[in-house]
């Protein structure tokens, strides 16, 4: 059921594999569930053939019509001979369902985190992202949506003064905290002037990235929106500003082998960083009342937590009111 406070409690082993029998993928009892929060993940065995990932998609997240958009995406890419992993089509079809469930099956692809301080690496990274962009660019979504301040910042922002999640004690500093910065990201963007838009991976951080001898391939276009390049750069990124810097370069050199980037989204580097940061604590607390956020998250619901939210935002502040990062 969608309202289903607990979605997840219906999917038991037996759903699962006689969801894969359904679609005429003959599984042998061995299941293993995969890291994920937002969706449910599994490796299944088949009794013919080498194992298949399903994944069963949080109900009521995203509609059928967006769901399929991202499937087309990831099958476009993998034409283009981009590394990704694309749905299977079982009976013909790459989206299923079983119950209140809807569910995908894909291809299990092995590989090891990515090495960002080897030589070489993120360079490889940016030609990878590059080549997604490339052909990103050639037509927008028309179902999937466009990161931007309203849904990122400023609704998360909204939902979560009006939840019972922030102390009273801290609501007032993280109110202040939230509000200023959402006043500097509006500032950061008016700065970048008008970019332009395309289909991201929109979740590119190491941890979507599988990295084998052959090089690098995502496995997870669940959040593909359509929104600046700059979003799937900024989130390889990370210590301090000389740090950022080379980082940064060593990306772009190997992104502007295949797709051209306007500098100008620089100004949005941190505002995007800023617009995560509430974006995610939204989350967590919408999530909440899955049995599996307090086992994974146990830190999220204390005074702690919010604290550190408050201290981050203030940063951020700072950090948008610099000048922004210049590739080495």
């Amino acid at each position: 059921m969608p309202n289903d406070p607990h979605p997840y409690s219906q999917l038991t082993p037996d759903v699962v594999l006689n969801a894969l029998d359904g679609v005429g993928l003959l599984c042998d009892g061995r299941l293993l569930a995969l890291n994920s929060y937002e969706n449910r993940v599994y490796q299944v065995g088949q009794e013919e053939g080498p194992p298949v990932v399903a994944k069963f998609y949080r109900p009521a997240r995203w509609s059928d019509a967006q769901i399929l958009e991202e499937h087309a995406f990831a099958s476009e890419l993998s034409e283009r001979e981009v590394p990704v992993v694309a749905p299977l089509a079982p009976k013909d079809k790459t989206l299923h369902e079983t119950g209140p469930f809807r569910f995908a099956v894909f291809p299990r692809r092995g590989g090891r985190a990515p090495e960002l301080d080897r030589q070489g690496v993120l360079e490889w990274l940016g030609r990878y992202i590059g080549r997604i962009h490339a052909v990103g660019r050639a037509k927008p979504f028309k179902q999937r949506t466009t990161i931007d301040i309203a849904s990122m910042g400023t609704e998360p922002r909204d939902w979560l003064l009006a939840s019972r999640f922030i102390p009273p004690d801290l609501r007032e500093a993280w109110k202040s905290a939230a509000n200023l910065a959402l006043e500097n990201v509006a500032r950061c963007f008016e700065r970048a002037g008008k970019y332009a838009t395309l289909r991201l991976h929109g979740d590119c951080h190491a941890g979507n990235v599988l990295w084998t001898d052959q090089g690098p391939h995502f496995v997870d276009l669940d959040d593909a929106r359509m929104g600046p390049a700059v979003q799937d750069l900024w989130m390889l990124v990370s210590g301090d500003r000389e740090s950022m810097c080379a980082q940064l370069g060593h990306i772009l050199r190997g992104y502007e082998d295949f797709s051209e980037f306007d500098d100008r989204e620089l100004h949005l580097f941190e505002a995007l960083r800023t617009l995560r940061l509430i974006h995610y604590s939204a989350w967590l607390a919408r999530r909440w009342d899955d049995p599996a956020f307090p086992i994974a998250f146990p830190f999220f619901d204390t005074p702690r937590y919010w604290q550190d939210r408050v201290l981050e935002l203030r940063e951020q502040i700072a950090a948008m009111q610099e000048a922004p990062l210049v590739p080495a």
